[in-house]
């Protein structure tokens, strides 16, 4: 109330001053002197003019108190205080350094001295922030009582501030040039920021260098990193390279000269010295990454931090169960400190090590307990730390094995996806972000190439002396440049894999990543750029894949996972990589050049193939073969990767396909089917029984639910099916004891039916239900179940093996430089190897018996007789046959030994002379649709099938007692099932001789299309499929010429366009000719004598038999051509191939010379239009007129003399051109054919035909010529083709087999019968104008020998040219 008061009289004051009427001013004053009882004088004064307060009289004079105001104001504001400084005052400063100097040991405190501080200042008058200065002076001199100094200055300073400059002031005078800031003073700093004494941004504005210099400082180094970088990569001549380290010296002399004086990473140090984590941390960030830590001091004072914080944990961490929220505690404080570390953890391998060991311990406890909320988290950040410090820093440390080791104890309990996420981010993106680690990168390629060029067989070990150390540190980038040498130089694969022995196991986990990434690589193309074929680059890489993994103990999870991805996705060439992989590692090898021993070898037990059924024998496979089985099951890629091979076969042509060169399609096919084999045959031979047939479900879902392709599927369940009944028989034979062979096989019988009953019901879904009505499923069923090993036992091999042990044994008895110890050991192996042999043998062979025992109580029900023979061939050869034929080569080899399996067993309904005509019928189509490895495995089934029937046509004695009375050459087909007894039903051995050349005959056609149709494929299949028939085919000498021609003319034209085509052309010439010896003239092949016969309709089975096998015979062909009509009603898209097969094979069937095909209209029509086609053709030609009728045989000597000359002049561009002679000749003769048809339709004798084939016969014999000119089957050019067709005509009718259907009219026999009277009255009448006409040959040969002479010396001086003859009409 005064104050207010006090207020109103100074506003009234001014008020009443400034007015004229002093009665107002007095009335102001009054009032005033009226209230001085409650206003204080004080206020008054404070706030009153002074002459106000003089007429109050509060004071005497106004004027002397303003005089005193003003005085009290100068001294005041004005006047400045003096403090005493060190320089005027020392006693007082002198004083206040010993009191702070004194001993502080005893009981003395901060208060105590603080006081005494107080009392100095007071007493000499001392400057307070002199005072401070001194203060922190004498604290940097006595930097280890922090806990005194701090207590003092908080109790001395009021504003930090003052004390933010005085800190700056004394930094500021240490950033003078060549001034060194003590670490006393950047302890002190660190020491009040940590307590909070002053701010950091306060201090920070004080320090140097600027933030700006730090940033471009680091810009520098990277950019200089680089330089440095480059130059190591790039060719330097010498005297660039010693101007190049000159200047380097240089700057380096100029940087060690003037050190720069880094205030801030000086406090930083300080700060993480004393722990400060959170002021050094907000330091680090105003800095680039990884700047601060680059500095040595400054890593080893994060490094001994860390240490400090992490010890409580890893102590505990060593005990099995420590508490959980430690590794919580880990996350929140270590990662981050270990972040701002980078690779700079390098200086410290002991604190690497312990959080390498802390991770393994987290790791160890995630697995006991995976619920844990944090895990994840946890994870993450371990896997964060590997890659951003534990990775990087390994790269610096100099190459520290045991480093790597302790890596990869925690890294191998990641999965192998984490590990190569790792890997990936450190070959790729880590060496870049750090100056550092850029030269290191450098110098270790460098490095590597130095090593790279000297590396050879001779020192290996040296130079894997020298990997293995360089690898320790920075494998990936030694790994990188390693691979990119090997895809250049194949050579250098097996140097290589021997120089990695010195490994760590980290480096191999982090090969097997690089050789992945080197596989997947988008840049490179894995087809050659003819895109024919595949790259050498990934060729290159398979093959150290399969080197590398089988030597070594690397993990096959993350290759076998990329391989299963690339199949996923399309694409097939990455199986080349699972193909080596599986070959070196497992010892199985696939190809289709085995030889007979190997493939004999591969038809036995598994010990067998090992030993004799592979090129090379790869020993001591157990170890690797279990660890790729091991990475299959873990990571359930075994049956995956199977089926998707299986789909990829398909996918190969129809999906991956569509632009690729057929050639590469081709490979990538066979690629896939090979590697499907090889890999099944892994799992079939290395899985035991659970673990297969766990993981391979049952036929049908294989072929319904997984789309498999049938073969296939059988493929894979083949091996379950043999488990199921051996493991099903052992049952049985410990549920009933019984020692007698009988009892046994009724007991692998009825484990059979039990194993095999839910197959049979499983294989009806897998075709349409009118299959069925031809095949039983138990047929097929057991067809795709059984293997070469079930069906016979090499015994040769077996006893090869034996003998080739024997003599090892013996070799190794009789060298003396083999030391006692290893010729026993040797010893002990060999005989171990041949008693398993000897073992495997005598349990195959009883296998094989229980097997036959099966197969002839089961062949019963086999075949149904629904339909016709032909079609139930048919299905068999379009379900069965042909499918597994081209599998593999044992499968080729499987169906041949099958169809004489059955053949032997007397399988009702099975007609095997059909069978095996189909199959040498067929082979145009087959050919035409196979791919190069199919084409060896067909050639092979063929060989094989070729190899039975010349082993029957060797020797009647064979063929009686194989052949006659078996339901399988049965020529007609009752309805009351066979009669053994009837003779007349049965093939004999002289007809079955003719049906053998007529199969030459039909391979020879369908070699001779493919080889001129000029395409590729059709070329290169044949050439396969006739070098591996070669051993059976060709037998006959005019085939074989014929043959040998056309192989030439592929020569001649393929020599400078398709090497490959031209490669196969001259390997199989050269074979051919060798197995010239061998063949036989066509009438040794077969019986050549011409019966007599007086109605073309007139039939025989051969020389001297009866009339009533040649009518079955023509009844048999047109039930065949029934039958054929038939099926290719019933038949859908799979069985077109094999119709048209059979179609093709009825056109070039035409018989050999009795007109048989008249017992079809259709066949009839089919000759009228050969014949017309023929005449069409030749009315282009330039044929002479003038033909004698006397000097026949002068001309046919003269014409074989011509083309003798000729031989190798003869075009052969498109339409082959005939020689004039030549056409002459096939005009007369065409001539003579037709006319010959004529009289054939009016029932006329055929006599100039037969006598023409009588002067033929008789010429050959007198002549002796077996070298007639090869020529085409195709088409007319010398005389060995127009006989050849003249030949093929007769033949065909005679002697092709034909087949009668069930059915027959009654009408059809009585004329048939009518027509067998004519033939035996044709005969006579033949036989007796036969004799007339060799009579009449023999006086003309003897009267023109000598015209045929001069004839022959003019034609030779006129070049050759002359009149054509025309065989007389006698």
């Amino acid at each position: 109330m005064p104050s207010v008061l006090a207020d109103v009289f100074s506003i009234l004051d001014l008020e009443t001053g400034a007015l004229e009427e002093k009665n107002k001013r007095d009335h102001y004053t009054q009032l005033v002197g009226a209230c001085l009882f409650f206003v204080p004088e004080a206020i008054l004064k404070e706030r009153l003019d002074p002459e106000t307060l003089e007429s109050l009289g509060l004071i005497k004079q106004a004027h002397q108190f303003n005089q005193k105001i003003v005085k009290i104001k100068t001294k005041l504001f004005y006047k400045q205080q003096k403090f005493n400084l060190l320089r005027e005052e020392n006693e007082g400063y002198a004083k206040l350094i010993t009191e702070l100097g004194q001993d502080l040991s005893g009981n003395i405190t901060s208060h105590i001295v603080l006081e005494s501080i107080k009392s100095l200042i007071g007493c000499f008058n001392l400057d307070p922030n002199r005072v401070l200065d001194i203060i922190l002076e004498v604290y940097e001199s006595r930097s280890d009582q922090d806990d005194f100094f701090l207590s003092l200055i908080k109790s001395y300073m009021c504003e930090p501030l003052t004390l933010c400059h005085i800190l700056g002031f004394k930094f500021k005078f240490y950033q003078e040039p060549n001034e060194e800031t003590p670490k006393s003073l950047y302890h002190i700093a660190a020491a009040l920021l940590h307590h909070n004494l002053i701010e950091l941004e306060d201090l920070y504005i004080h320090l140097m260098p600027l933030d700006a210099a730090i940033v471009e400082e680091h810009k520098n180094e990277i950019s200089e990193a680089k330089q440095i970088a480059r130059k190591l990569v790039m060719v330097v001549l010498p005297s660039d390279k010693n101007e190049d380290k000159e200047k380097e010296k240089d700057k380096e002399e100029e940087k060690n000269d003037k050190p720069p004086d880094n205030q801030k990473l000086g406090l930083l140090e300080a700060l993480l010295r004393i722990g400060d984590w959170l002021h050094a941390q907000s330091i680090m960030d105003q800095m680039p990454s990884f700047y601060a830590t680059s500095h040595k001091p400054i890593a080893l004072a994060l490094c001994q931090l860390v240490h400090l914080t992490v010890e409580p944990l890893y102590r505990r961490a060593g005990v099995p169960k420590g508490p959980a929220e430690n590794f919580e505690d880990l996350r929140r404080d270590i990662f981050s400190m270990l972040g701002y570390l980078g690779p700079h953890l390098s200086h410290d391998p002991i604190l690497f090590a312990k959080i390498v060991r802390l991770g393994k311990a987290f790791m160890k406890e995630v697995g006991e307990n995976w619920t844990l909320h944090y895990d994840e988290t946890l994870l993450s950040c371990f896997l964060s730390v590997a890659d951003q410090v534990l990775l990087p820093s390994l790269s610096l440390m100099e190459c520290n094995a045991c480093m790597s080791e302790e890596l990869w104890g925690l890294f191998k309990l990641f999965p192998y996806y984490h590990r190569y996420r790792l890997y990936g981010q450190w070959k790729n993106e880590t060496y870049s972000s750090h100056p550092l680690l850029v030269k290191v990168k450098a110098q270790t390629v460098e490095r590597a190439k130095y090593i790279m060029k000297r590396l050879t067989k001779e020192n290996v070990k040296q130079s894997g002396r020298q990997i293995g150390k360089l690898s320790h540190s920075n494998p990936t980038i030694l790994f990188d440049y390693m691979l990119s040498q090997i895809q250049w130089y194949d050579n250098l694969i097996v140097p290589v894999v021997d120089s990695l022995k010195y490994l760590t196991s980290l480096n191999y986990d982090v090969l097997a990543y690089c050789i992945i990434e080197a596989l997947a690589n988008p840049e490179k193309e894995k087809m050659k750029h003819d895109d024919t074929t595949i790259s050498s680059w990934l060729q290159s890489l398979a093959s150290l894949c399969g080197a590398v993994f089988r030597k070594y103990p690397i993990e096959l999870a993350g290759l076998l996972q990329y391989v299963t991805n690339q199949l996923k996705a399309g694409k097939s060439f990455d199986l080349l990589i699972l193909k080596e992989v599986v070959q070196k590692m497992a010892g199985i090898e696939i190809t289709d050049e085995m030889t007979s021993e190997q493939l004999e070898a591969m038809t036995g037990g598994e010990q067998l193939k090992a030993e004799g059924g592979y090129f090379g024998q790869i020993r001591n496979t157990k170890k690797s073969s279990q660890r790729l089985k091991d990475a299959l099951l873990d990571h359930e890629l075994a049956l995956p990767l199977c089926l998707l091979m299986a789909q990829q076969r398909n996918g190969v042509v129809f999906l991956e396909g569509g632009e690729k060169h057929l050639k590469l399609v081709g490979h990538l096919y066979d690629q896939c089917h090979d590697t499907l084999v090889q890999f099944g045959g892994f799992l079939a031979s290395n899985l035991s029984t659970e673990d297969y047939i766990k993981r391979v479900p049952s036929i049908d879902i294989l072929c319904n639910q997984f789309h498999t392709p049938h073969d296939a599927a059988f493929f894979l369940s083949r091996p379950m099916y043999a488990h199921q009944i051996l493991s099903k028989y052992d049952e049985l034979k410990k549920a009933e004891k019984g020692n007698r062979q009988q009892q046994k096989a009724h007991k692998y019988v009825a484990a059979c039916e039990q194993v095999m009953a839910p197959v049979h019901e499983a294989v009806i879904s897998l075709h349409p239900a009118r299959v069925w009505d031809d095949l039983r499923p138990q047929f097929y069923a057991t067809f795709w179940s059984l293997t070469m090993y079930d069906l016979a036992v090499p015994q040769s091999a077996y006893d090869r093996e034996v003998n080739k042990l024997k003599a090892q044994i013996k070799a190794i008895e009789e060298n003396p430089e083999i030391p006692l110890n290893k010729k026993k050991k040797e010893k002990e192996r060999c005989t171990a190897l041949q008693e398993k042999l000897q073992e495997e043998e005598k349990k195959q062979l009883e296998h094989v018996q229980r097997v036959l025992h099966r197969l002839k109580l089961e062949k019963d029900n086999w075949l149904l007789a629904k339909s016709t023979k032909n079609e139930t061939i048919t299905k068999f050869l379009q379900l069965c046959l042909f499918p597994r034929c081209i599998f593999s080569s044992i499968d080729a080899v499987y169906c041949a030994r099958f169809v004489e399996l059955v053949h032997q067993q007397k399988t009702p309904n099975f007609c095997t002379l059909l069978c095996y005509d189909r199959v040498f019928s067929a082979t145009i189509y087959t050919v035409a649709s196979c791919t190069e490895n199919e084409s060896h495995r067909y050639g092979r089934f063929l060989c094989c099938m070729l190899e039975t029937v010349t082993r029957w046509h060797s020797d009647r004695a064979i063929y009686e007692k194989e052949c006659v009375n078996y339901p399988g050459f049965l020529t007609i087909f009752r309805a009351t099932g066979f009669d053994g007894g009837n003779k007349a039903d049965q093939l004999d051995y002289e007809n079955f001789r003719h049906v053998v050349h007529k199969w030459h005959y039909m391979l020879t056609k369908a070699s001779v299309h493919c080889l001129e149709t000029g395409d590729y494929t059709h070329i290169r299949n044949i050439l396969i499929v006739l070098t591996k028939i070669l051993p059976c085919y060709p037998k006959v000498l005019n085939l074989g010429q014929a043959l040998e021609c056309r192989v030439h003319k592929i020569c001649l034209e393929e020599k400078d366009k398709r090497p490959d085509l031209y490669a196969l052309a001259m390997g199989y010439s050269g074979r051919l000719k060798s197995q010239k010896v061998h063949m036989v003239p066509e009438n040794e092949f077969h019986h050549k004598e011409q019966p007599a016969r007086t109605t073309p309709a007139s039939q025989q089975n051969g020389p001297g038999s009866t009339g009533k096998p040649a009518t079955s015979t023509s009844k048999m062909e047109e039930g065949t051509s029934e039958d054929g009509d038939r099926g290719k009603d019933k038949s859908q898209g799979t069985t077109k191939p094999v119709n048209k097969a059979n179609s093709a094979a009825a056109k070039v069937t035409t018989s050999n010379g009795n007109g048989a095909l008249n017992s079809t209209k259709t066949v009839k029509d089919r000759d009228d239009k050969e014949k017309s086609g023929k005449e069409k053709k030749e009315k282009k030609e330039k044929t002479p007129g003038g033909i004698s009728d006397t000097k026949a045989e002068n001309r046919r000597e003269k014409q074989r003399d011509e083309r003798a000359g000729k031989e190798e002049r003869m075009p052969r561009e498109g339409k082959e051109k005939t020689p004039k002679a030549d056409r002459e000749k096939l005009k007369s003769e065409e001539k003579s054919i037709k006319d010959d048809k004529a009289k054939a339709g009016n029932g006329e004798p055929m006599e100039p035909s037969r006598e023409r084939d009588a002067i033929k016969e008789s010429k050959s014999k007198e002549k002796g010529d077996r070298n007639a000119m090869p020529g085409s089957l195709k088409s007319p050019g010398s005389r060995s083709e127009s006989a050849e067709s003249e030949r093929g005509e007769s033949e065909r009718r005679t002697h092709h087999i034909t087949y009668n259907s069930l059915s027959r009219s009654k009408s059809r026999e009585r004329e048939l019968d009518k027509k067998d009277s004519e033939i035996i009255q044709g005969r006579s009448k033949e036989k007796k104008e036969e004799k007339d006409r060799k009579e009449r040959k023999r006086v003309s040969t003897l009267k023109e020998s000598r015209h045929d002479k001069e004839k022959k010396e003019k034609r030779d001086s006129s070049g050759g040219k002359e009149e054509k003859k025309q065989y007389p009409y006698m």
